[in-house]
C-alpha cells in the first residue's frame, strides 16, 4: 500500500506533517511510503534522513497524488488537488470540515474517503492519535511565552536591595488542554494565575498546577462527551461576563482560549473589559483564527486598544514547529498503526470502529459522519 507524505504549501506554515522516526515505523509495517522533496527542510530534517530510513522521495507532487492509496499531510488541501486524487484513496489531514463545506463537497465528490483529524473523538484508546491536544498544549505554551514578552514587567516576584518586586497577575480563561498548560507555563515563570471555565469540573486540575480557580455561579452547565464545554444560556454569559471583567481588570496579562466545537468562538472580552484593564496589560486571543474570543483582534497582528495590546498570532504552535512537527507525526504515526492490518500489510479503514465513524467526514461518494452530518443540519 502506497503511502504518500506531502509538503506544507500554506503561507508562513513551518510544520511538517511526519519526521523520519514515524516514516521508520510505517516502513517497518510494510508501507510502501513516498516523501515530497524537501518536505521536512523547515525543521531542519534533510530528505536523506527519509531515504536512510526506507522512504522514497517522490518523483512530483502530482504523480504522488495520483498514484498514491493514503495521502498524508497536515493542513487542508488545496481545492485543485482534489481533482488530482485517486477515486477510492484516503486523505488525512485537519480538513476543518464546519467551515470547508465546499472542500468536503469536492471530495465527496471526487471518491475521496476524507479523515478530518480534529474529528477524532476524545476516546481513552484515541489519545495517542489526538493532534487537537498535542497541538492545543504546545498552543498554551507558547501564548505565554509571546505574553511574558509583550508584557513591559516581569512575571516572577522578586526580592531585591531595590525593594520587591511583586508577580505579575495572569488570568487564564478556557481551562482545557491549552488553557492548563497557559496556567502551568505561568505558573513556572512565577507569575501570580487565576483561571476560569464553565465547567466547575475543572477546578482540581486548576488547583492542582497551584493556580486559584474563579468561581461563578452559573446554575446547570458542564461538558459534552468529548470534553468540550456546552454553550451558556445568556443569563449564564451574563453572570460569567461580570465575574471575567473584574479578573481581567486586576491581570496584567489575559489569555483567551475558549472554543466551540463546530462554531465560531464566543465572544468573551469586549471593548468596556479591555479599557478597564491597566494600560501595557497583554491580551492574548488564542480563538483569533476561530472567531475570535476577544473583540478587537485580528489575525496574526498585535493591536493596541485603549493601551492594552491585544495579540492575535495564529498559528502559536507553529512557533515551536520542530516539537510541533514531532508531535504530529506521532499523532499520525498512531492513527496509522492503530489501523494497520499486519498480516495484509494495508490500512483497514473499518467503518465500524468508533474513532473512523468520528473522524471519517466523506467515504464513497457521500457524507459519512453522522456527527458531522447533524451539526451542518442545525
Amino acid at each position: 500500500m502506497k503511502i504518500a507524505v506531502i509538503k506544507e504549501t500554506h503561507p508562513g506554515e513551518t510544520r511538517v506533517a511526519m519526521i523520519p522516526p514515524t516514516a521508520a515505523k510505517l516502513v517497518k509495517l510494510g508501507a510502501e511510503l513516498e516523501i515530497e522533496q524537501g518536505l521536512g527542510l523547515s525543521c531542519r530534517y534533510e530528505d536523506g534522513a527519509y531515504t536512510e530510513v526506507g522512504a522514497r522521495i517522490g518523483s512530483s507532487r502530482e504523480d504522488m497524488l495520483k498514484t498514491a492509496d493514503i495521502i498524508l499531510r497536515l493542513r487542508k488541501p488545496p481545492r485543485e488537488e482534489i481533482d488530482l486524487m485517486r477515486r477510492g484513496s484516503i486523505h488525512v489531514s485537519y480538513l476543518d470540515p464546519f467551515n470547508e463545506v465546499e472542500l468536503v463537497d469536492a471530495m465527496k465528490a471526487a471518491g475521496i474517503s476524507a479523515i478530518s483529524l480534529e474529528m477524532i473523538p476524545r476516546i481513552t484508546v484515541a489519545q495517542k492519535m489526538d493532534v487537537l491536544s498535542s497541538q492545543a498544549n504546545l498552543g498554551g505554551y507558547v501564548a505565554v511565552i509571546i505574553a511574558a514578552e509583550q508584557l513591559d514587567k516581569i512575571l516572577p516576584m522578586m526580592t531585591t536591595p531595590a525593594g520587591t518586586i511583586k508577580p505579575a497577575r495572569v488570568f487564564i480563561i478556557g481551562v482545557g488542554v491549552a488553557g492548563l498548560q497557559a496556567i502551568a507555563t505561568a505558573r513556572r515563570l512565577g507569575a501570580r494565575v487565576d483561571a476560569f471555565d464553565t465547567r466547575p469540573v475543572v477546578e482540581e486540575q486548576v488547583k492542582s498546577l497551584g493556580a486559584k480557580f474563579v468561581k461563578v455561579d452559573l446554575g446547570e452547565t458542564g461538558q459534552t462527551k468529548d470534553g468540550y464545554a456546552k454553550a451558556l444560556t445568556p443569563e449564564q454569559m451574563a453572570k460569567q461576563k461580570e465575574a471575567m471583567a473584574r479578573a481581567c481588570a486586576a491581570a496584567d496579562i489575559v489569555i483567551t482560549t475558549a472554543q466551540l466545537f463546530g462554531r465560531p468562538a464566543p465572544r468573551i472580552v469586549d471593548r468596556p473589559m479591555i479599557s478597564a484593564m491597566a494600560p501595557g496589560s497583554v491580551i492574548v486571543d488564542m480563538a483569533v483564527e476561530t472567531g475570535g474570543n476577544v473583540e478587537g483582534s485580528e489575525v496574526d497582528k498585535i493591536v493596541e486598544i485603549d493601551g492594552v495590546k491585544v495579540i492575535g498570532l495564529g498559528n502559536l504552535p507553529g512557533r515551536v514547529a520542530l516539537t510541533a512537527s514531532q508531535m504530529y507525526s506521532s499523532n499520525l504515526g498512531n492513527f496509522i498503526d492503530h489501523f494497520w492490518d499486519r498480516e495484509k500489510k494495508r490500512f483497514n479503514l473499518n467503518l465500524e470502529d468508533e474513532i473512523i465513524k468520528g473522524a471519517l467526514i466523506t467515504h464513497n461518494g457521500a457524507l459519512f459522519s453522522e456527527m458531522y452530518k447533524s451539526i451542518m443540519k442545525k
